[in-house]
């Protein structure tokens, strides 16, 4: 008797569900939107159900339009740290530089990388795996004529060395979308190749960044 209850045993563990990991998509207008129907997230879920992985993750969508480095810190607590996430992927950065022309209420770099910092030390310590992103585009011109690519490559490459520094997960978006406009926007046009207003993602682009970041997240289970 005490042999069957045993292998009762075994056989009870062996089939326990594996706990999901939660996975947040962290950032602003273009996470909004991609957590819509078409957008990026549901074709990240997407991805993760082909390789048969639907078991080990669950998206979240907590994106607000509109949003800077600094906002996402001042709701980190409730949008991040009270949900208890095992992963949180961080994409923010357009607002950042692009407000400084429309607005005027863009962040400079240093205060930029200081929020950041401050998300990425308090994700450690609550042992969250951060993953962070580049910032994607603002016009889709491929000859390094759109008015911000200075100031987003600028941006681009403080991301790169502080997660190559910090041995953090890179999703490298702005490489990704300078490839793939390189090849695909031979007329070089301003939108609507991989977004509908120069931004925020079309259909290609939400499957492009789905792609980039499904590559990044699957590893992590």
């Amino acid at each position: 008797m005490k042999y069957v209850l045993t292998l009762a045993a075994i056989a009870l563990i062996a089939f326990q569900p594996v706990k999901k990991k939660k996975v947040i998509f962290f950032g602003d207008s273009i996470t909004q939107q991609g957590a819509g129907p078409n957008g990026y997230i549901p074709k990240v879920d997407s991805l993760c159900k082909q390789d048969k992985l639907a078991e080990n993750f669950e998206f979240v969508g907590k994106g607000i339009g509109g949003n800077r480095v600094y906002d996402l810190f001042y709701r980190f607590q409730e949008d991040v740290l009270d949900q208890k996430p095992d992963i949180v992927v961080v994409y923010i950065g357009i607002n950042d530089v692009w407000h400084k022309t429309t607005s005027g209420t863009g962040t400079e770099l240093n205060k930029f990388g200081a929020f950041y910092d401050k998300m990425i030390t308090k994700m450690k310590a609550a042992g969250i795996q951060p993953v962070m992103c580049t910032p994607s585009v603002i016009g889709e011109y491929n000859d390094d004529t759109n008015l911000q690519d200075g100031d987003l490559n600028f941006y681009a490459k403080w991301i790169r060395e502080y997660a190559a520094k910090n041995n953090i997960p890179l999703i490298d978006l702005r490489q990704s979308f300078m490839n793939y406009l390189d090849k695909n926007n031979p007329n070089n046009q301003e939108k609507g190749i991989l977004t509908t207003d120069r931004v925020h993602l079309n259909g290609a682009g939400n499957l492009l960044v789905a792609q980039e970041m499904w590559k990044a997240v699957k590893p992590l289970k």
